[in-house]
């Protein structure tokens, strides 16, 4: 495995892993493999595809490497193999070459994609990296229509499939039967068989599986994903699946920053909250900051200070998203939100994503329970059943702000349940053309140096924002010393 900042070579084994649908098994089959392969040596590299903050995690834990989020919207196949190739050289060892793999966890549907043609897909994804696909069909109640669906999917699309893998078998002879249709219709390699289990092993919330303590699992967690690798490893043919893996050729691969890391001892300090309230972040975003000449200093809401003295005097703050709805009772007259009211009133620079917009609301309402906040932004947050806003954002600034020029355009996505009750737009400095932020097509509330919006965005892909954050800082650790 190869790959310096300038273009060469990224020698790494891979493959995809998909199903025909959301909740067709493919991250229970990603998790399963990854532990299942680190617990016999290997370095697993995992990869999620789309915005997704949740099963990236689940998947880090699987692997015991920082898993990325592969997303076709925010990068170009370029990008894309940049990041992988950074990745993979950030994370593994030269030595680990020989017996590294990375997996790759599709997003819904092999071929769903933003449009009628399929763009942003798992399988445009698997197109640009050159990897194989492994695809796991859930066969409830199926037998011969399984070979149907195989060859309308194997005629689809240009897709280099590495084979099948049948999930939720109700027996022996199902299976058999399963087989049998698709050996005879098919060139489909069947990889292993699933049998049906009694009980979901990964706990569910929201759009997907849940992390049980912000972003470390719990001891359950880790048992859960032990039975999965136990569970992976006596009903898939794992040899074959590293072997397709092994096949694909190595990827012509570029840098994925596209200017220098700054180095300095005198950078601003940029504190991000990161506990079981807020945990939404892409690692990419924090070395994005890292990269601009900061240094980062990991704090939590409910610590009884926050490092305003000494070495560790913060000169911003990075609030990413979660799920501060679950933690309502301890953020009640939490000392922490009145010191971001301080901060934000003072001009100190806050930048806050979905999350961390609620936390600066003036109070969050959910199940007639209204618990007050930070009170920096004039907005009152209700949390509903459903969702509020899901998917991927584009929009352009309107207004010069001290975060983004006008005319920028911005690319992000975004999901909560939660929304603004009333906003006032004239603070708004955001215009969307897809996707629902505060609301009216409108997100990117600015008080002070404070911003605020539902829309989460990515660093390699929106090259100006850690410059910026991290040039308020300094004006503020400047400010500070006058």
């Amino acid at each position: 495995m190869s790959c310096n900042e300038t273009r060469s070579r990224l020698h790494l084994p891979r493959i995809v892993i998909t199903s025909t649908c959301g909740g067709g098994g493919k991250t229970l089959l990603s998790l399963g493999l990854a532990r299942f392969l680190r617990n016999r040596g290997w370095s697993v590299l995992p990869f999620k595809k789309g915005p997704d903050y949740i099963d990236a995690a689940w998947l880090t834990q699987a692997a015991g490497h920082q898993s990325s989020n592969l997303d076709p919207y925010f990068l170009d196949g370029d990008g894309l193999r940049a990041q992988m190739a950074h990745a993979a050289r950030k994370l593994l060892l030269p030595a680990q070459a020989d017996k590294a793999m990375g997996i790759i966890e599709g997003n819904r549907g092999l071929y769903d994609g933003l449009d009628v043609q399929g763009s942003c897909s798992t399988a445009a994804l698997a197109r640009e990296l050159e990897a194989p696909v492994l695809l796991t069909l859930n066969v409830t109640k199926m037998t011969r229509t399984t070979a149907a669906l195989l060859q309308g999917l194997q005629n689809f699309e240009p897709v280099n499939f590495a084979g099948v893998v049948l999930n939720c078998t109700g027996s022996p002879r199902h299976a058999s039967y399963l087989r049998a249709s698709i050996e005879h219709y098919t060139d489909f390699q069947v990889l292993g068989e699933l049998p049906r289990l009694a009980h979901n092993p990964l706990p569910e919330r929201h759009m997907g599986i849940a992390s049980l303590r912000g972003d470390e699992l719990s001891d359950s967690a880790q048992e859960a994903l032990e039975a999965m690798a136990a569970y992976v490893g006596a009903h898939v043919d794992v040899r074959a699946v590293v072997r397709s893996a092994c096949a694909a050729k190595d990827l012509d691969c570029g840098p994925l920053w596209k200017s220098p890391a700054i180095r300095t001892e005198d950078g601003p300090v940029i504190g991000y909250v990161r506990d079981r309230c807020l945990w939404f972040y892409y690692h990419e975003n924090l070395e994005a900051l890292e990269r601009a000449g900061a240094r980062l200093v990991r704090l939590s809401l409910f610590d009884s200070s926050w490092p305003l003295e000494g070495r560790d005097s913060l000169d911003a703050i990075y609030l990413g998203g979660g799920f501060p709805e679950d933690s309502l009772n301890r953020l009640e007259n939490n000392p922490r939100l009145k010191d971001l009211a301080s901060l934000s009133a003072r001009g100190f620079p806050i930048y806050a994503e979905c999350g961390g917009l609620m936390i600066l609301a003036r109070s969050v309402r959910r199940k007639g329970q209204a618990v007050g906040m930070a009170n920096v932004l004039p907005l009152d947050i209700e949390i509903g059943p459903r969702p509020c806003g899901l998917g991927y954002v584009q929009g352009e600034i309107v207004d010069d702000n001290p975060f983004y020029a006008k005319g920028t355009v911005l690319l992000g996505h975004e999901f909560h349940y939660s929304r603004a009750l009333s906003c006032p737009d004239k603070l708004t400095h955001l215009a969307i053309s897809r996707g629902t932020g505060l609301g009216n097509s409108r997100d990117g509330l600015v008080v002070h140096n404070t911003w605020a919006s539902y829309t989460h965005i990515f660093a390699p892909a929106q090259g100006a924002w850690a410059p910026t954050l991290c040039r308020l800082a300094m004006e503020w650790k400047r400010r500070k010393k006058a």
